[in-house]
């Protein structure tokens, strides 16, 4: 797989997370599509498979993927955006180390040993809760998280899609792309070769090992593009003034798409890195795509990759 260097930034080097260093993650949608299932239970908290750190399989939440492959990017704050009826994600995410004290005692020390390094995870970042108290789209969502972001660029990731990308590849190549253009945004796309409306689309040209985004539209009938757009994004803070100047679009909400679509009209430069072949993404957003996120996470599982 080719590296795409952009200007010889190490996102990896502690200063690159001086400069990009806070992530959103949004979990405020009321899962429809996966009742009865996720009356009570977010779908972000829908299980998925992975590997301990003795390469046994073991099942985790989404967001706590999500999260964990953050942290291991070098992210240490966090804003979470809820809505009502998530208490279970808040839960999730406080340490309780009593229950570990149980396992211990019962002699299961794998299962606690997998619980305290996750609390570990958890007590070496600083979390915020933002809440959504209706569910009035992504962009909404984001809107919600400006107190939280102040100036700063940061980055946001919907709570139910993972990407399986070998050592983080796809993330390092998305900050490394922000850092070294300093673009008003940059989008994380993959090339589909079947054409659903329910995704949003970007059209880009080429600029050496770089994309540039001229267009984006959310759900279209007729995708302008094979370019779909993946929920993993970097934003500079001017993003929250085009959220500001928006209408609700498709389904009546606040898409995020358009605010990007803002920017691109006002003449901000707005970039894209395009996922590899062999970069999985894992979305648990339908009965149909968590059935398969759930298929490949157990085949990636098998082979070490999760």
């Amino acid at each position: 797989m080719e590296k795409k260097i952009y200007s010889g930034i190490d996102c990896r080097k502690d200063w690159c997370f001086r400069l990009l260093r806070k992530a959103v993650i949004t979990a405020a949608g009321l899962g429809t599509r996966l009742l009865s299932a996720t009356k009570e239970m977010p779908k972000e908290m829908l299980p998925l498979f992975s590997t301990d750190a003795n390469n046994k399989i073991m099942l985790k939440p989404v967001l706590q993927l999500i999260f964990e492959q953050l942290y291991d990017a070098g992210f240490r704050e966090f804003c979470f955006v809820v809505g009502r009826g998530k208490r279970s994600v808040e839960d999730h995410f406080t340490p309780d180390h009593s229950y570990v004290e149980v396992l211990r005692r019962k002699g299961k020390t794998e299962l606690a040993d997998r619980l305290e390094d996750f609390y570990c995870k958890v007590e070496s970042s600083t979390i915020f809760w933002v809440n959504q108290p209706e569910p009035r789209g992504f962009g909404d969502a984001v809107l919600k998280v400006e107190p939280f972001v102040g100036e700063e660029p940061f980055l946001v990731q919907a709570g139910d899609t993972y990407i399986v990308s070998k050592g983080n590849a796809y993330l390092t190549r998305l900050m490394e792309y922000y850092l070294s253009k300093r673009p008003a945004a940059v989008l994380t796309l993959r090339k589909v070769h079947r054409l659903r409306k329910d995704y949003g689309y970007a059209v880009v040209e080429e600029e050496g090992a770089a994309l540039k985004v001229k267009l984006v539209v959310e759900k279209p009938e007729t995708p302008p593009s094979d370019l779909a757009i993946m929920p993993v994004y970097v934003f500079d803070a001017e993003l929250f003034e085009a959220l500001k100047q928006i209408k609700p679009g498709v389904g009546n909400e606040v898409q995020l798409t358009d605010a990007i679509q803002k920017l691109v009209e006002w003449g901000r430069p707005v970039g894209a890195i395009k996922l590899e072949d062999d970069e999985i993404r894992l979305d648990v957003g339908t009965p149909e795509t968590y059935s398969e996120a759930l298929k490949l996470s157990y085949e990636l599982s098998l082979k070490g990759l999760l």
